[in-house]
């Protein structure tokens, strides 16, 4: 096993120029800064127009595409992973092959000195992108939930560098991020490049991240279901074949690059008693509350750096400096864990050093992402799931408790489920424990105790570690799910524009001649100014008896009016509140110039079109 990878970027996801062919394609992005010159030329990354063609009318065709997305996920995993390795061995005076995470002992003064010094060179990295790049790379997920799988490619370049770099000085975050990232980026590039229609690039991006996490784990079942459940959001027969043949083509680029390959050597029991499943349900609970903990302490520790007001280059070095002090206590806190998890399996560790490795490991990685620092928390979840599992049997063999299962399957089920809190994809660490273990008993316990978490995690908390980042950004994304379009359905779109007016200071008399009945539904009212003032209602204004002189003495909604960026559901929202058929749509709250009339049945009828449109896509009809 190579690695791991999770679909965010923590601390960087974004948008980019909707105008630029190489950008995340997502409006209200950061400006590119002027003198900018594209990595990529359209030139070379555009598809001739006949091979364009045959991608979009086969599904054969994206299969094969997918297949070259799996082989660049593959590679660049391997080439991630071989440049952390070479800067742990250089920075870290390690020898050949030796892993950071799994040494007894480093150097004391480069465990001090490469996390704080690397960190100030990632402050600066950060600095010098923020003046020069400013833009933040659309992750995997927030590309497929808002902009149609559009992801730039020059910006997760830039991301991956990061996360290597702070990965490579020590830092207790896992490469993951990275995975994904450029696995997703290269995919999303490449249908672009090919004009995808919007559901199979999204596809598409789907099996760059199946075939990272593959690649990570040389696991194509993990990487198709993480790739189904976090990335794509969905599963479907019509999806199913480009995302598996990118997880296997990526799993056999890695395994013809690096020899030796594969997942863990573990002895697992036969069978698993029923008895032992109250056992396994209750740790899986207890790893969604420490999911919970993890993800609460990175945004304290963010939120703590940000009131220091220590300004936010300097802060990757101090973070450094933390976790290299807790190093100098075990070097298993550094980097993300993969040594430290492949030798915690089997290590007679005793309880109190478990405990202690348990709260060092969470803290150095919540220093290290709220400091700044690049990367994911999957690793660092896998390892303090099994060290958690681990605790937890020893705890029951402590009370002498009957139908306390195995330690190796605590520590297994405790990886998974705390994997999952943090992650999400119950399915997904169910098929990494099948395809690392080989074991279908150990495979149904983790899924059990999966499935608790995740439940208990979506009762209690709501988020992933991924989606919880985006809603402390304002974003509300629960999941990789298409919901872009509904934001690209919008009342300016919709709206009617041809609007009749009248002043509202218009003798009625005169309105009824102008206007007689039938000849429309409604009028809008404008003040002496030129606003909006409110709608008129034709039939009420020829009822009678009707004691008004003047429009203004008939007007309705006085106070409620559309904008033209709302979105199709906000809009619906205020026809049920002002319990209205119709409003106006005026340029902005302050000048209520009219610009447009929006219907209730026009509105609905389009939602519903859309609806039923997404719904084909998904069951690929």
């Amino acid at each position: 096993m190579a690695g791991s990878s999770e679909a965010v970027a923590t601390g960087g996801t974004g948008t980019g120029s909707a105008a630029d062919p190489d950008a995340a394609g997502a409006r209200g992005a950061a400006p590119r800064a002027p003198g900018h010159h594209r990595l990529f030329s359209d030139a070379v990354l555009n598809a001739p127009q006949t091979l364009r063609a045959l991608v979009r009318a086969d599904e054969i065709w994206l299969v094969a595409l997918a297949a070259l997305v799996g082989l660049g996920a593959g590679l660049m995993v391997f080439a991630m992973n071989e440049t952390a390795q070479k800067l742990h061995e250089w920075l870290f005076a390690l020898h050949r092959g030796q892993r950071l995470s799994g040494m007894v002992d480093i150097d004391r003064l480069r465990a001090l000195a490469v996390p704080s010094l690397g960190g100030l060179l990632v402050g600066l990295f950060a600095l010098g992108l923020a003046r020069y790049w400013p833009r933040r790379a659309v992750d995997p997920i927030e590309a497929n939930a808002l902009y149609g799988g559009r992801m730039s490619l020059n910006d997760s370049l830039l991301l991956v560098a990061q996360t290597v770099l702070s990965n490579g000085v020590g830092a207790s975050a896992g490469l993951e991020a990275g995975y994904t990232q450029i696995g997703s980026a290269i995919a999303s590039r490449l249908g672009r490049g090919f004009r995808l229609r919007r559901n199979d690039l999204r596809v598409l991006v789907g099996c760059g991240a199946a075939g990272a996490i593959a690649a990570a784990f040389g696991a194509p079942l993990t990487g198709a279901f993480y790739a189904f459940e976090l990335v794509i959001g969905t599963y479907t027969l019509a999806t199913l074949a480009p995302v598996v043949v990118a997880a296997i083509v990526a799993v056999l680029t890695v395994q013809g690059l690096s020899r030796g390959y594969g997942g863990f050597d573990l002895r697992m029991p036969s069978a698993v008693a029923p008895e032992h499943y109250i056992a396994i349900l209750a740790l899986g609970m207890i790893c969604a509350l420490m999911g919970i903990a993890i993800m609460r302490g990175v945004t304290l520790t963010e939120d703590l750096f940000r009131r220091s007001r220590v300004p936010m280059w300097l802060r990757p070095a101090l973070g450094g400096l933390a976790v290299g002090a807790l190093a100098l206590i075990t070097p298993q806190v550094l980097s993300s864990g993969h040594a430290a998890l492949e030798v915690g399996f089997d290590a007679p560790y005793a309880l109190d050093h478990v405990a202690l490795l348990i709260l060092l490991k969470s803290v150095a990685s919540a220093v290290s992402i709220g400091s700044g620092f690049r990367g994911g928390l999957f690793f660092a979840s896998l390892f303090l799931g099994a060290m958690v599992g681990k605790l937890f049997a020893g705890l029951l063999a402590l009370a002498s408790i009957s139908a306390a299962p195995p330690d190796i399957v605590c520590a297994l089920v405790g990886m998974s489920g705390l994997a999952v809190a943090v992650v999400g994809g119950p399915l997904t660490m169910a098929f990494l424990a099948l395809e690392s273990t080989g074991s279908l008993p150990m495979t149904i316990a983790v899924l059990a105790a999966s499935v608790v978490s995740s439940l208990t995690v979506r009762r209690t908390f709501g988020y992933s570690f991924a989606t919880w980042r985006f809603h402390l950004r304002g974003e509300a994304i629960r999941s990789a799910v298409d919901i872009g379009w509904m934001r690209n359905l919008t009342v300016g779109r919709m709206m009617r524009r041809e609007v009749r007016t009248v002043l509202a200071d218009m003798p009625l008399t005169a309105f009824r001649r102008d206007f007689p009945l039938g000849a429309v539904t409604r009028v809008v009212a404008l003040d002496e100014s030129g606003r909006y003032a409110g709608v008129i209602l034709l039939a009420e204004a020829h009822a009678e008896p009707v004691r008004a002189e003047r429009v203004a003495e008939l007007l309705h909604f006085q106070q409620a009016m559309l904008l033209p960026q709302m979105t199709v559901k906000q809009a619906v929202a205020m026809f049920e509140d002002t319990e209205s058929d119709a409003l106006a749509v005026v340029d902005s709250a302050e000048t209520r110039r009219v610009v447009g009339l929006l219907t209730e049945q026009y509105a609905l009828r389009r939602y519903t079109e859309e609806l039923d449109r997404r719904r084909r896509e998904l069951s690929g009809e």
